[in-house]
This record gives C-alpha cells, structure tokens and sequence, in this order.
C-alpha cells in the first residue's frame, strides 16, 4: 500500500506541476521529422530536401528532433541525520518524494533512471534503465530506505563507476551533513565522472529557525553526542553561523561547478522539479 501511495503521490505531483507547461524540443538533425525551414548560408547542403526544391523551385533544410534521453542517477543520504524531524515529517520522507516525483518525470520523459542509496555499510545501487516495471521497482526501494549510522565511506564508492559511459545527471538528495569532510570528498569523486551534478540540500525549517518547541537538550543522530541549550539566548548567534554556514557550502558547490538548491522541508517540491527541468535543458545544449 505504501509503495502505491508514493506512486500515485509523484504521478500526481508530476501531473500538476507539468500543467500548462509546454513540451520543448531541440531541433536539428536527428530521426523524428519535426519541420521545414528555408536554406541559409553556411546550412549543411546534405539536409536540403530535394523533393520540397522539386515542387516549389526553393531550397529547404529538413530538421528532426535531435534525441535527447539521458541517464540520470538519483543518489540519496540515508545516514541517521536523515532521520531528523520537524512535527510529523522527517528529511527522509521529503527526500523519499522528491527522489520518486524526480523519477516519475524523468521516466516520463524518456530518460533512464537509476538509484544509489548510500548507507552506513556502504551503497545500494539500482543501474538505470527506462521502463515502468523499473520504475516500480526503483519506488519499491525508495520505501525500504531507514536512515541509520554516518555516512558512507569512500571504499564503497566504486559502485560509483559503474554504467554506461555516455553524459548522465548526477542527482543527490542530502543534508549535508558531515563529520570530517565526507560528503564533499564524493562530490569531488562525482566530480571526476565529468557528468553533470546536482545537489538538493535538505533542511528542516526547526533547523533552520532553532525552534525546538522548549527542548533543552540535543543529541546528534550519528555520533549520539549531547548538548544543553538554552534556545532563546542562543538563537541570534546561531541563524548568524548557519549563515556562513551556508554561505560556505554554496561557495564551494561553485568552485566546484555542481548546481546547488538548498530546500526546506516544509516546502512543496515546485522549486526543486523546476531545477531538475533547468539542470537537464543544461544537458541537451
């Protein structure tokens, strides 16, 4: 029943975020007639339609659609940070819906989809390919997925390499969350694929606003570390770190050249699928 709520819950998010956007297609030489245009200087002589010039005395170019499919890779954080919660949602839970929304659209579209979830004892990995009962099978995953334990560490990464050799968008949904620089040693790992990233950067508005609801003490789901905090007096200097903080994060996705979005959990996923769309007209130019 699950996996057909998380189903029916991205067709639907999909259906009504695509409504009233149109289809947008590359043109140029491919399979799929799309148009005649008039001959220009510099055209490749080889795509005149001769017939058009037979019936009307006028040069033409015949484009097609160029094909457009890529791969792309969900990668998701299922490290015990993931499990944080703001009211009755955890990141988990929003990552779970963005990553099924994000497959549904991309299978819709024609493009193969995989998925790597990373976990505390290491990567599990779904190749990509483009059909629904792999899309059932992907969504079936997505629920199996309890955050649990740090994050995976870099011997685990070959799994990584695995998969065709043509582009692909790299997709990773994660808190960012890290102990000694883990997460940004894969993302210069990605990095070295030479594919395109992506990076959804998941915080709770709790986080965000360090509104605990008079909760004192504070424990780190993956090191199980306390600390005592008085909320209120620390609020000021703690929205000023989280904002170098953040500050940081994107600087170094920048120096990196990896697309960054930071989302809030109580946040609708418009904003994200729009990057997606955004990301991948990237690939096709």
């Amino acid at each position: 029943m699950a996996i057909k709520q998380l189903s029916l819950s991205a067709k639907m998010t999909i259906d009504g975020f695509m409504s009233g956007i149109h289809k947008s297609t590359v043109k140029g030489p491919g399979l799929e007639f799309s148009q005649y245009r008039s001959y220009q200087p510099g055209d490749d002589l080889r795509s005149l339609d001769w017939k058009m010039f037979a019936r009307s005395d006028r040069y033409y170019i015949r484009e097609s659609e160029v094909e457009t499919n890529i791969s792309i890779r969900l990668l998701v954080d299922a490290s015990a940070s993931m499990g944080h919660q703001d009211g009755a949602f955890r990141k988990i839970d929003y990552a779970r819906y963005l990553a099924a929304s994000l497959a549904y659209l991309g299978n819709l579209q024609g493009d193969a989809i995989g998925l790597y979830v990373f976990k505390d004892a290491g990567i599990f990995s779904m190749v990509a390919k483009q059909d629904f009962q792999h899309l059932a099978r992907l969504f079936y995953q997505l629920e199996q997925i309890t955050p649990d334990g740090t994050f995976t560490k870099p011997i685990h990464y070959k799994e990584l390499y695995a998969g065709a050799q043509k582009r692909e968008l790299l997709i990773f949904v994660t808190d960012l969350y890290e102990l000694k620089q883990e997460i940004f040693d894969l993302l210069d790992t990605l990095n070295t694929l030479k594919h395109e990233v992506l990076v959804f950067h998941l915080m709770s508005g709790n986080e965000m606003s360090l509104d605990f609801k008079g909760y004192t003490t504070f424990e780190d789901l993956e090191t199980g570390k306390t600390i005592q905090i008085d909320q209120e007096s620390a609020r000021a200097a703690y929205q000023e770190n989280l904002k170098g903080h953040l500050d940081k994060i994107k600087n170094k996705m920048l120096d990196r050249r990896i697309s960054y979005r930071l989302i809030q959990t109580d946040q609708p996923l418009d904003q994200a699928l729009r990057d997606f769309l955004n990301q991948r007209n990237k690939l096709k130019t």
